[in-house]
């Protein structure tokens, strides 16, 4: 099975998925079945290996992920039986995003600037990673993984996608700027690697210093949410950008459809239905579609939707 698992994996990667946790978990149900002297997928079998995760959700994760595999090896072996897929089921839903005002983003930056040591590229390369993922709404993985060379006169080259979907991703005046600005540090620099931020030594910024240091800067800015409520992340950066944009939308179907589209084109989603979330992640964008289905209902009317 561990072969058929292995062929699967490659075929779905060359359709840009990368599947890490898929492969993790099928090549763990296929050692589970193994030790029940089984070789083809059982149903009762995948249910009791899903049923060894902690949580419902977890469960749920794990016989979608058997499922999924088994309709493909099917096509080909009938023996091969097909788990229920809702056994576990479990109703996912996202977290809400802290959305960053003006005035929180300013003060982390300025937070960041004063990170010690004083005169080293260290507190320029946080302040710069925290502004640029504000002004564009990049992944902190997509941030990270830039190249000096995807810095073009158009705006930034996006290759290390998460759906491996290269984009461009332009710049405002401001942002190209403050970019600029930074580079003069970073090439001082001396360093064998490409990447745009990288630690004083020159090695690549890895996430586990930038998650460290942004706990830090949250603290120092004493940003932070009532109990009960999530904490600010690095990634609600890549949610403010989005809610702002459609914030800012123009008036119209047509023009908040070409909007959408745009914008879910701009952060690299693999389809418009992602960047739709973003309407009910601020109270302004709920109580927008609420006065137009208020309109359309007992007016006829239809103004911003």
């Amino acid at each position: 099975m561990i072969h058929d698992i292995k062929l699967y994996l490659a075929l779905r990667r060359t359709t840009g998925f990368v599947l890490s946790n898929d492969e993790c978990l099928l090549l763990s149900y296929a050692r589970f079945a193994a030790e029940s002297g089984e070789s083809f997928i059982r149903a009762s079998t995948a249910i009791k290996w899903a049923s060894k995760a902690v949580s419902v959700a977890q469960r749920d994760t794990r016989i979608k992920t058997v499922c999924r595999f088994a309709r493909y090896i099917r096509l080909e072996d009938k023996r091969h039986e097909l788990p229920p897929s809702r056994y576990f089921f479990c109703y996912k839903t996202r977290r809400l995003p802290f959305i960053y005002s003006n005035t929180e983003i300013t003060n982390l930056i300025k937070t960041a600037l004063a990170l010690g040591p004083p005169d080293t590229l260290y507190p320029h390369t946080f302040a710069n990673l925290i502004a640029l993922l504000s002004a564009t709404g990049l992944r902190v993985s997509e941030a990270l993984k830039l190249h000096l060379s995807d810095i073009t006169a158009d705006g930034l080259l996006i290759h290390h996608t998460k759906f491996r979907k290269t984009r461009l991703v332009p710049l405002h005046d401001t942002a190209v700027l403050g970019l600029e600005r930074y580079l003069v540090r970073r090439r001082s620099v001396s360093s064998s690697n490409n990447e745009v931020f990288v630690t004083e030594e020159g090695q690549p910024l890895r996430y586990s210093s930038v998650y460290c240091t942004f706990k830090k800067l949250l603290k120092r800015t004493k940003l932070s949410t009532p109990a009960g409520v999530p904490q600010p992340r690095l990634h609600d950066l890549r949610h403010r950008f989005a809610v702002n944009s459609l914030l800012e939308c123009s008036n119209g179907r047509k023009l908040v459809s070409q909007h959408m589209l745009a914008l879910s084109t701009y952060l690299g989603h693999a389809n418009v239905y992602s960047t739709f979330w973003y309407l009910e992640a601020a109270p302004e964008l709920l109580r927008n579609i609420a006065i137009d289905c208020e309109s359309f209902l007992f007016k006829g009317e239809k103004s911003w939707s």
